[in-house]
């Protein structure tokens, strides 16, 4: 049971936008080190070990390609290290960003696979569906198509394995037939599953003034004492931010702050937030330990 899941939606969202937007917007290499420890050390704790391997065979290779090719289309920066046959320069700036970009994009997907498991679709159309009903409705498809679209892959291929007619069966060209049958079907499913569902939210009066909705979420006092934790933490990061405590310049000559006591505490602030819901569920489980222990 995740601890952090059971808080008010609003909470886990509102945690999720400044940790996910810092990361993006601000690619401090610090900042970016320790969005990724956080957010892969919450999934790990999540989904298992599984993370490792997908992190190691998915999003790694991604990350190192981002590294490499960023060097060959971008010269900017007054360091050259060498130059390439065409005769364009391949800077340290031009490296240090691209590594900076991989990271960057390692923390996103890793965030935003925990924000998938944490945010489900119910916490999702709560928090929007009054406000933005049709655009609540669809982001909630998306977030929950991927799983469902990958399952029904499962299911079809399995079920064109008993007639002999999986991506494993045949020449080279009848498996690429096979495999695309398999997704014609699944595509298929796909919408026909989408027009089902639009129809079904119009039946019920999704959407429209006056509709009620049932809800299980109630805004409690640890709710509000972590809200106001993330508020504070949130002000203070900012303000270090724009004070200028900690700083980050790629081009044209890469340059960075120093390790001040303003900037170690921007970096422990940041790194509590990102650990954060992992911090609640290991007291969560000292908790229920102890208690245990107790009967």
């Amino acid at each position: 049971m995740d601890t952090f899941s059971g808080y008010h939606p609003l909470i886990n969202f509102t945690y999720f936008v400044i940790v996910i937007g810092i990361a993006m917007f601000y690619m401090h290499p610090v900042l970016l080190g320790l969005s990724l420890a956080g957010s892969l050390a919450y999934s790990i704790y999540l989904k298992g070990r599984k993370t490792v391997k997908v992190f190691l065979f998915g999003m790694l290779p991604a990350c190192l390609l981002m590294m490499v090719i960023n060097p060959l289309f971008s010269h900017e920066g007054a360091t050259m290290l060498f130059y390439l046959k065409d005769g364009n320069p391949v800077t340290l700036e031009s490296i240090l960003y691209g590594v900076g970009s991989g990271i960057m994009l390692a923390c996103v997907v890793s965030w935003f696979s925990v924000f998938h498991a944490v945010m489900t679709s119910d916490k999702f159309m709560y928090l929007f569906g009054k406000v933005i009903p049709a655009l609540s409705l669809l982001l909630s498809m998306c977030l929950r198509f991927v799983p469902r679209f990958t399952g029904q892959i499962k299911k079809v291929a399995q079920a064109q394995q008993c007639i002999g007619r999986n991506v494993n069966n045949g020449k080279v060209w009848e498996r690429a037939a096979h495999g695309l049958k398999i997704l014609s079907i699944t595509t298929t499913w796909a919408l026909e599953n989408s027009v089902e569902t639009a129809d079904s939210m119009k039946s019920r009066a999704y959407g429209l003034r006056g509709r009620t909705n049932f809800s299980i979420y109630r805004f409690d006092r640890r709710d509000a004492g972590l809200m106001g934790f993330l508020a504070g933490v949130f002000v203070l990061l900012m303000a270090g931010i724009t004070s200028r405590q900690i700083h980050i310049l790629y081009f044209p000559v890469f340059t960075m702050n120093a390790l001040t006591p303003a900037a170690v505490l921007v970096y422990s602030l940041y790194g509590l937030l990102c650990v954060l819901p992992l911090l609640l569920n290991i007291a969560e489980d000292i908790k229920w330990r102890s208690l245990r222990s107790g009967i």
